[in-house]
């Protein structure tokens, strides 16, 4: 384990507990600073949870795109190409938050945004750039997936940003659930300590040491792990006969900006509703240089409701390109 030296000062915002939590005790703030996460039992009411795996079961079946094959990562244990057996294996749906309302209408709730604000600060941003996918573990071509920091491919002005990682179905040891090193959020690492893809490497005995602090965050259905962007975690494969599902969405404070020219400056964002309700009403906003666009998306949350696509929602590159140029 690293020395008190190399723990840092506690890293999300707001510094201290706000005067009033909305959803947290004061016992789960202190929890998360001290361990950089947090598990929340049966947080999504079952319809919703049912719905988005209907969603993920047809997007699996169809292959219905964008999507990420396990082939094309070369974990261990994927296949070793697309055309090889198992290499159509699918890892990821990507863009989970266009496929379907279900997941704006959990995002919008105040279970969910409360919990954000309480860590976060009074304006909660979810990135489209990170994350936003949903998480496949089929059996036989599975991977592992190595030690890491979510912040590793991001570039933030803080390293502060919470993932929230949602269980469809059962998340055990047999089927690769997450596992955390409680604090290492707080712990300073060398660049050695890493390798080239910025995995913590596994055979350093000075790692190894935290290594051994790990935990494994088992889940059912309809929980909900909060985790802080630089709590190591990792995965094995899925050692059982059922794939384990799960919904993987990123957010930051609102002032915690991506840096210009990054690839997390590229996609629109998701405003979170400041006053929590079952209303959905939120904001895009998308970024050139130091200017910021919003756009209320509440009329076409109900226009996807009635038209029931829900990719209406994501602004259109010629409809930005004209309100850059406004």
């Amino acid at each position: 384990m690293d020395t008190a030296a190399d723990l840092l000062e506690p890293v999300s915002i707001p510094a201290a507990p706000p005067e009033r939590l909305r959803r947290l005790s004061v016992l789960e703030w202190q929890q998360f600073q001290r361990d950089g996460f947090l598990v929340f039992r049966q947080l999504i009411p079952a319809a919703i949870r049912e719905q988005m795996l209907a969603v993920t079961l047809d997007g699996v079946q169809r292959a219905i795109g964008p999507v990420e094959y396990e082939a094309e990562l070369h974990y261990p244990g994927a296949p070793p190409s697309l055309t090889a057996e198992g290499g159509r294996t699918i890892r990821r749906l990507k863009q989970a938050h266009s496929r379907h309302y279900v997941f704006t209408q959990w995002l919008s709730d105040g279970e969910l945004v409360d919990r954000l604000v309480d860590l976060l600060g009074p304006r909660v941003v979810m990135p489209l750039a990170h994350h936003n996918c949903i998480m496949t573990k089929q059996p036989k071509f599975s991977s592992d997936t190595g030690w890491h920091q979510d912040i590793r491919y991001w570039a933030y002005q803080r390293p502060d940003l919470i993932s929230v990682w949602i269980s469809l179905v059962p998340e055990r040891i047999e089927n690769g659930c997450l596992r955390v090193i409680p604090g290492s959020h707080r712990m300073s690492f060398e660049r050695s300590r890493f390798d080239d893809s910025l995995f913590f490497r596994d055979d350093l005995p000075e790692n190894q040491g935290v290594i051994a602090n790990a935990i494994p965050v088992e889940l059912d259905p309809g929980d909900v792990l909060f985790f802080h962007a630089k709590t190591l975690h990792a995965a094995s494969r899925n050692h059982t006969a059922q794939t384990k599902y799960s919904a993987v969405f990123t957010f930051r404070a609102a002032d915690n900006l991506p840096l210009p020219g990054s690839r997390s400056a590229e996609a629109p964002e998701l405003l979170l509703p400041a006053e929590t309700s079952h209303s959905m009403t939120g904001e895009f906003e998308s970024r050139s240089d130091s200017s910021t666009i919003r756009c209320d998306i509440l009329a076409r949350v109900a226009a996807a409701f009635r038209s029931r696509d829900y990719r209406v929602l994501r602004p259109r590159r010629s409809q930005r390109r004209r309100s850059l140029r406004r």
